[in-house]
């Protein structure tokens, strides 16, 4: 098992935290954290969440904001994942709600990023669901963003200019192109190779496209909502360090043996960029194991996680 310490410390590589986010959120320093991205509860009655009045829940989620601002580095961005709140069959889009909240507190959006999956639950009286949206905000215009890491491939490589100055040469980036604001990324259900207790988990491909773009290597990344270390996982793979909070037992329990998993080379992850399964590829389904063997060797210098006492 990984190192617990109680205390914040800057040079540290991992911090849990089993509790309430504020709490997580008050003891860390202005300016300290390059990437926040999380799911926050959508109050519609989930296990991890108490149901309660939307406009209370605007204002709950405003405190968790606020304070996330506070902690976000000048260069730092904050992605929010949101679905749909619904009330008497009536869906209320959360991303909608919440946009006031981010812009009162300075933060501008750069990106209203689709995330489309291909199952989930089946409607009878609408269209089924099969997306929802993550909220890309920065706050100021000196923000970071590195396109190259997370380009995908061009759907004609090798197409040239056939005129002009340029022609005979290539007509894209050679790297790949942008993946656009629309990413159809495999939600994590039961055949997902990620799939934990947890009823809404993050899938690791989302978040790296997330840090990649967004944090440089060993910047800090905040998950206040982090269930099962989604965020934590695809920080330590891509050397980032990062912290999260989670209230339930059971989903911290499942963080901490995921990470150690990781750590022991044995936790399994669709790799990103991967095509969607196709039954005539069966190397479509194949997952990769994570191998983070040179944290492990370096946890008799640094503290790796950071828990309140139990």
């Amino acid at each position: 098992m990984v190192k617990i310490s109680n205390k914040w410390n800057s040079d540290s590589i991992l911090c849990l935290f089993q509790g309430d986010c504020l709490e997580l959120l008050d003891s860390i320093p202005d300016a300290a954290i390059q990437l926040v991205v999380t799911s926050p509860p959508y109050n519609i009655g989930k296990k991890y969440e108490k149901r309660q009045p939307l406009d209370e829940y605007i204002d709950w989620q405003k405190k968790v904001i606020t304070e996330c601002c506070r902690v976000l580095k000048k260069s730092g961005s904050i992605c929010w994942q949101v679905g749909n709140y619904i009330e008497n069959g009536e869906i209320i889009p959360l991303d909608i709600l919440l946009y006031p909240v981010f812009a009162e507190s300075g933060l501008k959006l750069r990106n209203r990023i689709i995330w489309h999956f291909g199952h989930g639950l089946h409607s009878s009286k609408r269209f089924s669901g099969r997306y929802e949206v993550i909220l890309w905000f920065t706050k100021s215009d000196e923000y970071i963003f590195n396109l190259d890491p997370v380009r995908i491939p061009q759907k004609y490589p090798n197409k040239k200019y056939f005129k002009g100055d340029k022609k005979g040469e290539l007509s894209c980036n050679p790297l790949g192109k942008n993946p656009s604001d629309v990413w159809n990324i495999p939600n994590v259900k039961a055949n997902h190779i990620e799939k934990t207790i947890h009823p809404a988990q993050f899938p690791v491909e989302l978040v790296e496209r997330l840090i990649l773009s967004m944090t440089n290597e060993n910047d800090w990344t905040l998950d206040p909502f982090m269930g099962t270390g989604t965020t934590q996982i695809a920080s330590l793979i891509h050397n980032r360090k990062s912290c999260g909070a989670e209230l339930l037992d059971e989903y911290y329990e499942i963080a901490l043996q995921r990470i150690n998993s990781a750590i022991s080379g044995e936790l399994k992850i669709r790799p990103m960029n991967r095509p969607i399964f196709d039954p005539e590829h069966p190397n479509s389904f194949k997952p990769i194991t994570v191998n983070l063997s040179k944290i492990k060797e370096e946890q008799s210098e640094l503290d790796l996680v950071w828990s309140n006492e139990k």
